[in-house]
Formats: C-alpha cells, structure tokens, sequence
C-alpha cells in the first residue's frame, strides 16, 4: 500500500478533488500493482462497499486481477477467476444490466445469476476499463451484501473517473510487458541463431612499433541493425547479459590459434559475468572491465580475479574517466592495462594536459 498518500471519503466531494487524488497516486512513484490497489480501498472505503476489484476479461473468464477487501479473506482474491458469462462484468458491458445497482434485489437479471447468491451481492457498481484504441481490457467494480439507496450518479461518474485511471496504467504496463518480450525474443533470437560475429583489432606498442595483442569486437547480423553497445544494453535488460557475453567470449577465443604467441587476446565483460565465472582463464587472455558498469563489490570482484590472475590472466580497465565510478575501478581493481576514454586523450599531441594525464596513469596501480 502506499505511504504518502493520504485519502478518505472528503476527497470525492467534488469530480476536481478526486482528479487531484488520482495525480498524487500517479506521481508517487510506485508499482502499478500498489497504485491501483490505493485506487480500489479509497473507492470502496468512500462507497460503503464490501470489496473493490479489478477484472480482466480474457479468453472467456473474468480474473480478478486487483482485490480489495473490507477485511482481509473478501469472498474473491487475486488471481480468481470465473466464467464471463456468469458475471456481472459481462452483462454491464454489453447492457443487459445497468452500471449502478443500488438494489440487486429489484433487477429480476441479477437475481438470476448464481453469483448475485454465492457472494452475496446486495448492491454493485461496475464501469469497464478501456485502452486509448477502444480495446476492452475489463471491468473496475464495487459491490456490497447490502442494498444501497444512496449510491446515484456522481458516485458512477467517480468510478469512471478511477476506470480511466486504471486503463492509463494497466495500458502502460501491458505496452512495457510486450516491449520487454520482444526484447526478450531478439536477444534469445541472437543466441540461438549465432547472429554474431568477431573481428579483431590490433592494439599496437607505439615504442616498439609493433602489435602486442587483438582486441575482439562483437558485430551482430540480427534485427534491427545497431551498434553493439545497444545488443549488450538489451540484453542487460532482459537479464542475459553473461549468457551474450559467455558465447562472445567462446566465437572470440576461436580465432586464439590463429594470433601470435607473444600476442594475448582481450575480451569485453560486464563485472556481472566475471562473478558468474565466464570465460575460460587463458595466459594469453585479456579482461576489459568497462568504467561505464558498476562494480557493487569490489571484494567479490577481486575474490574471483585471483584465481584466474594467477594463471596469467591480464586484466584492463576500459573508458577510464568517462564511467560510472570514475577512477574508483582502477584503484580498486589494480588492472594490467588501463584504456583512457577518447575524451581524455583527444588532441593529445597537442594539448598538455591531456598529455600530463596520461603520463600520471601510465604506470600500474600499486607500483
């Protein structure tokens, strides 16, 4: 339930306070699940009902997706559901009963219904909920044991009100749940097609003149055609990150036979992914930890470094002075190589204190 709102039958004296009420719940910041609950106990609390519910209509059921009871065992519960064409729902939105019923007794539909003895009805509101195209998501109900003379207009046209309010959010909650399935389906799409590819790219010692390692860089051929920084992104938020990272990591170390000897190879990973232990520790391996990724522990981090370091594993910090953490990554994890953002070395050869930068972090950490 939500903490900073604070609401009681006064607010629906008037349409513009319940629409200033409805503001507050929408700007408080949290779950559509606890606004819509906040919703449904301040209209059943200033209605005198018994329970306040949302309904879904789907697949020719009624699911009670949000309850709201006068105590805590109301006769439905979330997740409930019961067949369309015994409800209420069902017949206010095609006519065959009115949204207000102030007595059920008197309407010789409700009477009939088994539902109207089973809960016990005595009185019942209902006004369906739609999306912005016209599409019927379902109902926002109240009903009570008793029959209620009071209940008139203004009551329906509050309830209407909060309806469009829960069509608002269960509309961007449904838009968001599909964006983040089609997210899930292109990223799970990659990894089973191996839409993915790696190109290496030499990183050469100026002083020696001469190539000392490849960097491996992912190139993705999937849908829609992007940069790889926003497949990595994706799959950060569909949670496959390490699974991505892992078999970019495996296609990378495929081409290790073909590099040099005295050539190491080095592989972009999230901190995430190094603590779920990806990447097979090689001597001629490379880790770049990027500063853009935040690092929660750094012990835990270190904890699973060590091993692999002492295999001969190198590690690298990768846009350093642009990240998250600032420096924090390279006084923590003490790298073998520390890759300075573009920003800080751009026109290096002639600016100085870019050149003075980069010669107070030429040295390893901890030397």
């Amino acid at each position: 339930m939500l903490q900073n709102v604070r609401l009681g039958p006064e607010v629906f004296e008037d349409r513009g306070a319940a629409a200033s009420m409805l503001r507050d719940i929408e700007t408080a910041g949290h779950s559509v699940g606890d606004m819509l609950c906040e919703a449904l106990r301040s209209v059943r609390s200033h209605l005198g009902m018994d329970v306040a519910f949302v309904a879904e209509m789907v697949q020719g059921l009624r699911v009670f997706r949000h309850v709201c009871g006068r105590d805590d065992s109301p006769p439905i519960c979330v997740g409930g559901s019961d067949p369309l064409s015994d409800s209420y729902c069902q017949r206010v939105v095609d006519g065959r009963l009115p949204q207000l019923i102030p007595d059920t007794s008197k309407l010789p539909e409700a009477v009939a219904l088994p539902i109207t003895a089973i809960l016990g009805i005595g009185s019942y509101i209902s006004v369906p909920i739609r999306f912005s195209d016209g599409r019927l998501y379902g109902t926002f109900c109240c009903f009570s044991s008793k029959p209620d003379g009071t209940l008139n207009e203004r009551d329906l046209d509050t309830l209407r009100l909060f309806a469009g309010f829960a069509g608002r959010l269960l509309e961007t909650q449904a838009r968001e749940q599909r964006e983040q399935e089609e997210r899930l389906a292109r990223i799970n799409g990659v990894l089973s097609e191996q839409a993915y590819n790696v190109v290496y790219q030499p990183i050469f010692n100026v002083l020696r003149n001469s190539v000392v390692g490849y960097e491996a860089l992912a190139r993705f051929s999937g849908e829609p055609q992007r940069t790889p920084d926003l497949w990595f992104d994706e799959a950060e938020q569909v949670g496959l990150q390490c699974e991505l990272e892992v078999a970019l990591v495996k296609e990378a170390l495929k081409g290790l036979g073909d590099i040099r000897r005295d050539c190491y190879l080095s592989v972009n990973v999230s901190p995430e992914t190094i603590l779920a232990g990806a990447g097979q520790p090689l001597d001629r391996l490379m880790l770049e930890v990027t500063e853009h990724a935040s690092v929660r522990d750094y012990d835990l981090i270190a904890e699973a470094l060590a091993p692999m370091r002492a295999k001969g594993l190198l590690l690298a910090v990768d846009d350093a002075g642009a990240g998250y953490a600032s420096f924090r990554h390279i006084l923590k994890l003490k790298p073998d190589v520390i890759k300075l953002d573009g920003s800080l070395i751009r026109n290096i050869d002639s600016n100085r204190d870019c050149r003075a930068l980069a010669s107070a972090l030429s040295f390893r950490p901890g030397n």
